[in-house]
């Protein structure tokens, strides 16, 4: 069955996962709120309609033949020697272009996908990889963007950062060389750098017309956004998807470590097997402070948003709301940034986990897509700008636009008393850890005493209230140690089917051209719900000594008071009308976490702590009498396993 812009829906019966979504419209008109005018870092003009745009839609029509491309490999130079060989490292990149780029002299914008993946593990839920025909060319491009925007009038690199795939060097996972190896990939796209084929034949990009929009999920998106954050020229647009904003706060979480030598592990998991670069990495694990948990210069080096006021590109960022493996602190954090610096920016946010919205919204994707780059990279005024800012499904496949995110600006508190949320309370209560405690024993039972957590019920909600941004817990504490983990868990109860995931279907799709060699077709996915009778609404976990600081821990005073803030992370919600509102605190949490310090007692006072809820309307009433609830765990909650990264 043929579909619209030649998408081809095929029926398969194979083993392979993959999926897909999307979004698109197009008006005529600049939007009041002018991006240009509000100073941002302005589109391509155009100065004629290249014969690849419909000047009817003002929009990129596929006109070149694919399967006639050009397809070429070069190697663009560096002036780091990260492998200490006495040799400046190369960085291979992969380009698929119309072959009239050569023929006619048309110069075209350039989208990027820089990452680590395209050799060791591949890209997209089918896991594809690079592949080369027998003079070393690229033959295969991983994912669709060269299948789809190359007929379009773009040309699609593939780059391989430093130390991996055909490049040359060692990588340093988000630190400056890695960056610095896609930022001279965008200087030699504008002339700026210089660049050779295999066989050493000096090669130039005449045919880029300089403007580069970058893309990418997981760690190709943090690339996109630690090359935003240097202000590289040229670059007019990324589209960060599952990204990391600072890899302080992917390994660990307010000093508390997710796991130790993460960013070691990583580096080999990716990068080349030499001597050489086991040693970059054997340095990696030398300065993480793992032990310590402390924010360093080590870590500022991978942390994006503090240069986010260097971005000039506008923003098109995508996130899984129930994403543990780049947990939604991410997207939350590099938004607030980027707003703060009036950087133009769209967002998407789904109720999946760690997945492109090509698997989840297919159509819709690839639309505002296609308009997005249209507009940024080829200067097409179609309206995009005059879209709302944000995006959010409320139900599988249920999505409501916004005006803009968060919702609120602002936090409510909700008082606490003994057992109750949302009542102010008197005195104190205590925890004592219990380290072997497990996500599902923290949230079962929420009415009894359960040694080691404190809960706190509120009333069933009276009227749905929409939670928007970032809520926190304020407490106060006195311990009998100079520090301990604070975790806490914001859960709704109450029976009803709650999203549980995605499955791969039988069908595919195809969304562009196709080659022998390089198809566009791959598989959809259904979502999945299933009925329970509680949901996560966000977790948080902090070290008490750096609650107020990440680099400069302050050591508590046993036997004195002191205010800890655990930050939960961000979330867009409904929490419908007649649901408990259920706030769990513990203290260290082994399951989703490897903290340094456990064993301690702290004591709460009630009148001096708060859960801080970002909500749009709508109360949190206390219960005048605690309710017994029952839960039933039918699936085990599991943590993401951070050491096997899928993509």
């Amino acid at each position: 069955m043929t579909t619209v812009r030649a998408r081809v829906t095929i029926l398969v019966s194979s083993t392979v996962l993959s999926l897909g979504t999307v979004t698109g419209t197009a008006a005529a008109a600049r939007m009041p709120d002018d991006p240009v005018a509000r100073g941002a870092s302005a589109p391509v003009a155009s100065p004629s309609v290249p014969p690849y745009v419909d000047p009817a839609t003002r929009r990129t029509r596929p006109i070149y033949d694919y399967a006639d491309a050009l397809r070429e490999s070069v190697y663009v130079d560096t002036t780091m020697d990260t492998d200490s060989d006495g040799e400046n490292d190369v960085v291979a990149v992969d380009i698929v272009r119309p072959r009239e780029t050569d023929l006619t002299g048309l110069r075209i914008p350039v989208i990027m996908d820089a990452s680590p993946y395209y050799s060791c593990c591949g890209r997209g839920n089918e896991s594809e990889k690079k592949t080369y025909d027998e003079n070393g060319v690229i033959q295969k491009m991983p994912l669709y963007y060269d299948n789809y925007f190359v007929p379009r009038g773009y040309a699609v690199v593939g780059v391989d950062i430093v130390g991996t795939g055909r490049s040359t060097g060692c990588g340093d996972v988000g630190g400056k060389d890695e960056i610095d190896s896609v930022v001279a990939v965008i200087d030699w796209l504008n002339g700026r750098n210089t660049a050779h084929t295999a066989d050493g034949e000096d090669v130039e990009a005449t045919w880029s017309s300089g403007a580069v929009g970058m893309i990418g999920k997981s760690y190709d998106g943090t690339l996109a956004n630690g090359v935003a954050a240097t202000g590289v020229k040229g670059l007019k647009t990324i589209v960060p998807i599952s990204a990391i904003s600072s890899w302080y706060d992917y390994t660990r979480s307010g000093g508390v470590p997710y796991s130790d030598d993460y960013l070691p592990w990583l580096g080999g998991y990716v990068g080349h097997d030499s001597a050489a670069c086991d040693a970059v990495r054997a340095d990696l694990g030398d300065n993480d402070d793992d032990e310590t948990g402390d924010y360093t210069d080590f870590w500022a080096e991978r942390d994006y948003l503090k240069n986010a006021s260097n971005v000039k590109a506008s923003v098109f960022m995508t996130h899984g709301l129930s994403d543990y493996n780049v947990q939604t602190n991410h997207f939350s954090q590099w938004w607030t940034a980027l707003a703060k610096n009036n950087v133009p920016r769209r967002l998407w946010l789904g109720l999946e986990d760690h997945v492109d919205p090509f698997e989840f919204r297919r159509d819709k994707w690839v639309d505002e897509l296609h308009e997005w780059f249209d507009y940024w990279l080829q200067g097409l005024q179609n309206g995009v700008m005059n879209e709302p800012m944000a995006s959010v499904e409320t139900a599988p496949d249920v999505w409501r636009d916004y005006k803009t995110w968060p919702a609120v600006n602002r936090t409510v508190p909700v008082p606490l008393a003994a057992g109750k949320l949302g009542a102010s309370g008197k005195g104190s209560v205590t925890i004592t850890d219990d380290p072997d405690l497990t996500e599902d024993d923290i949230v079962a039972d929420p009415s009894e005493v359960i040694a080691g957590r404190q809960m706190f019920l509120s009333a069933p909600l009276p009227a749905p209230i929409r939670i928007s941004g970032t809520p926190s817990v304020t407490l106060k504490i006195k311990a009998d140690s100079v520090t301990t983990p604070v975790s806490a868990r914001l859960i709704e109860y109450g029976d009803a089917q709650r999203f549980s995931g995605i499955r791969r279907t039988d069908e595919a799709t195809c969304e562009g051209e196709s080659t022998d060699f390089d198809d566009a077709c791959y598989y959809t996915v259904d979502k999945l719900t299933s009925s329970s009778d509680h949901g996560i609404v966000s977790r948080g976990w902090i070290d008490a000594a750096h609650s107020k600081s990440s680099s400069k821990p302050t050591p508590l005073t046993p036997g004195k008071w002191s205010t800890v803030t655990v930050p939960l992370r961000a979330q867009d919600q409904v929490i419908p009308k007649g649901r408990i509102l259920g706030l769990a605190v513990t203290l260290s949490d082994t399951e989703w976490t490897t903290p340094n310090d456990t064993g301690a007692t702290i004591d709460i006072d009630l009148a001096g702590s708060k859960l801080n809820l970002p909500v749009t309307s709508g109360t949190v009433p206390a219960p005048t009498k605690i309710q017994a609830i029952d839960v039933d765990i039918t699936t085990p909650t599991q943590r993401p396993d951070l050491h096997d990264p899928k993509n």
